[in-house]
């Protein structure tokens, strides 16, 4: 959800070399305190040179002139066309607004404050400096900051742009397109998608898409390539036995329901709710072995039904 690749299940004989070679692509943090800072989101089709990667580019620079944040705040640089990314993770927002002109929107607030590509990224810092000062990280967030402590006026001054709809699979003027369900790749599938496309290189997006750039979309069995795939639309954390959280399996529950779910589905190992912790149509949440039905909520809100075996949902499946 905040368009990150990490890599897990590395054996610790594996482990240096595994550091090697990501120290060879510079891939390794060059300073620690600077990449807990670097949480940034932009969509996936900027180009070099464009407003989204001047602007990024300028930030990822400034990074070190930020003041000290909660760990989880972040950015946004929301410019291909109408904002795409607002409901993703962000504390800063820099989008269009309804002319099509920049803004930079606290998260939470409804409107933003106009800026350029030259004042964007020194308009975000001097927010960042007012969350700080009027005690923001004791709300940890921008939104549960913002209703409680008034912006600037000429911080709520327009109004952004009507969201677009997310990207799905399929080719772009990039490259392609393509799903992954419930966000997990096992390396040997990737690298074969790798060499089959002859993509030169991978943009991860907070939508469980990744795309490949200078690639074409290839027949495959194991990724998603259809924008009507349901898996698109379903939540599930890798629980039992992978997680000791968790006391009941999720994954093969979540395909197996996923055919007959319109609506979004989160299938949730435990009450914490790692794989989406915001509200969910109809999210199912494991303990003791069976799950706790809750609708238009989050795993740890009040369920309307419970004690539900996965044989009693699946005989349920198109009516959750």
């Amino acid at each position: 959800s905040r368009s990150n690749l990490q890599i897990r299940g590395v054996a610790e004989a594996d482990h240096a070399a595994v550091l090697a070679a990501l120290n060879a692509l510079d891939l390794l943090p060059d300073d620690p305190a600077l990449e807990s800072r670097r949480n940034i989101l932009i969509p996936p089709l900027w180009q070099d040179g464009d407003d989204t990667h001047r602007i990024a580019s300028e930030l990822v620079a400034r990074l070190g002139e930020l003041p000290d944040l909660p760990p989880k705040m972040g950015h946004a640089i929301d410019l291909q066309g109408a904002p795409q990314l607002t409901d993703k993770s962000a504390d800063f927002r820099i989008e269009h607004d309804t002319n099509g002109d920049l803004i930079l929107r606290a998260d939470g607030a409804s409107r933003g404050r106009a800026v350029t590509v030259e004042t964007a990224v020194e308009a975000l810092l001097e927010m960042a400096q007012w969350f700080v000062d009027t005690n923001g990280p004791a709300r940890r967030r921008m939104a549960a900051h913002v209703p409680l402590t008034p912006l600037p006026a000429e911080w709520q001054a327009v109004l952004p742009a009507a969201a677009q709809k997310s990207p799905s699979p399929g080719d772009t003027a990039t490259g392609a397109m393509f799903g992954v369900a419930f966000g997990q790749i096992e390396a040997a599938q990737m690298t074969h998608l790798v060499k089959a496309t002859k993509a030169e290189a991978m943009r991860v997006t907070p939508w469980r898409l990744f795309l490949l750039e200078r690639s074409e979309m290839v027949d495959t069995d194991v990724f998603i390539t259809s924008a009507t795939d349901p898996l698109l639309h379903v939540d599930a954390c890798p629980g039992a036995p992978l997680c000791t959280s968790s006391s009941v399996e999720t994954r093969k529950l979540a395909r197996a329901l996923a055919a007959d779910t319109s609506a979004p589905l989160h299938v949730s190992g435990c009450a914490k709710g790692c794989a989406n912790p915001r509200p969910c149509a109809t999210t199912l949440v494991g303990h003791d072995g069976v799950f706790d039905l809750v609708k238009n909520g989050r795993p740890w809100d009040a369920p309307i039904k419970t004690g539900l075996t996965p044989d009693i949902l699946l005989e349920a499946r198109g009516e959750l």
